[in-house]
């Protein structure tokens, strides 16, 4: 029996219906592989039909499945399957005592691979978009491989933050690799995979629902060193991954937010429970000293990048016009926008850059003052 053979049989059993990963498992355990699971007689599966009714859906299936269609269909979408056994599984997961027996991935992987989880809010503010930018960046630019999940908000911006450092992306998804959700991220996997890759544990034609996302959550966490969270209300779906973190064993971060900020409510329980504080990427590899051999200048809080300082040269002039339109009146973010001739994403990184220098504060609903003078 080769890997190869391996794998493709394992891909035919994740098209019956009620096998999953777990149930994957189970079956290479008692048989000692896939393959010899389905070439199993009918009386070898009859002791467990009564307790697992699952097991009549493999007796069926197997009739009629042709493992080396399966094979040959995702050869032709340009979709890969890897195992445990393989070299290129990534390390970090395959130490785990469930690592999935299967994935399907597009573009590359690397066994060695060190990941930093970056995960959030989908209803981020400015302020949690432009902070899983940096750090995404600045841990690139130290090697890390960041890891996060495609969905709006934190998880999108974690992954161009880590594009835009010419570093390396994974993102996990939560259906089938033909499926990427959400659509309009489309154009961000494409570029995903060119360096980096999707991966997922559900064959092609899994559609996104909500009963995927805790295993989506662990494989994040599994695939990473440390999880930083950016942004997450008191009910996030964020803090799964958390939980799953701290089963696996891993390093878990937290970003401090505005006080008035619902956004960070769930960040700041974490932080009460012993989440180690972020601010800026320093705060990590003090942790994780895998990462601490880089040779470049530490950063705190440092939104600006090598492009964004290229285009709009000396942030000083921006600082101080926004400077000049708030006072203790609240003022809304849009309003600070028309009043300019930048891009909202320039204004929202001056206004993240005023906050943690403490001379601006935000408040709900994305309105600004004035910091008091102490």
């Amino acid at each position: 029996m080769g890997l190869e053979e391996e794998k493709i049989v394992r891909a035919a059993f994740r098209t019956i219906k009620g096998v999953g990963s777990q149930r994957l498992r189970l079956l290479i355990a008692c048989f000692g592989s896939a393959v010899k699971a389905w070439e199993a007689s009918a009386s070898q599966y009859w002791p467990w039909e009564n307790q697992e009714p699952w097991i009549r859906e493999v007796e069926k299936a197997r009739h009629f499945i042709e493992p080396k269609r399966i094979g040959d269909i995702l050869n032709q979408q340009g979709f890969r399957m890897i195992i445990p056994e393989e070299r290129d599984y990534p390390a970090l997961l395959a130490e785990l005592s469930a690592a999935p027996p299967l994935l399907y991935y597009q573009g590359q992987l690397r066994r060695d691979a060190e990941g930093l989880g970056i995960v959030g809010s989908r209803k981020a503010t400015a302020y949690g978009k432009a902070v899983a930018k940096m750090l995404a960046r600045d841990a690139s630019e130290k090697g890390a491989v960041i890891i996060s999940g495609l969905a709006r908000g934190i998880d999108t911006a974690a992954h161009q933050g880590a594009l835009e450092a010419g570093g390396i992306t994974w993102a996990v998804l939560g259906c089938g690799l033909d499926m990427v959700y959400p659509k309009e991220n489309k154009g961000l996997a494409e570029e995903i995979v060119k360096t980096g890759a999707l991966i997922t544990e559900y064959p092609p034609g899994s559609p996104p629902q909500a009963a995927h996302f805790p295993a989506r959550n662990r494989l994040i966490s599994g695939c990473s060193r440390g999880i930083v969270v950016v942004e997450a209300a008191e009910r996030s779906g964020a803090l799964i991954t958390v939980d799953f973190a701290l089963e696996q064993g891993r390093e878990v971060f937290a970003v401090p937010g505005p006080i008035f900020s619902e956004a960070s409510r769930g960040t700041h329980q974490l932080l009460r429970q012993g989440a180690k504080l972020v601010a800026g990427i320093e705060d990590i590899c003090s942790e994780l000293p895998v990462w601490t051999q880089y040779k470049g200048r530490l950063s705190q809080f440092r939104p600006a990048v090598h492009a964004r300082t290229k285009e709009c040269g000396d942030s000083k002039g921006e600082h101080e016009s926004i400077l000049g339109q708030l006072s203790d009146i609240p003022m809304h973010i849009d309003q600070i926008i028309m009043n300019s001739n930048k891009s909202s994403a320039d204004i929202s990184l001056a206004l993240l850059e005023l906050q943690l220098s403490g001379k601006v504060l935000q408040l709900p609903g994305q309105h600004y003052v004035l910091a008091r003078e102490p």
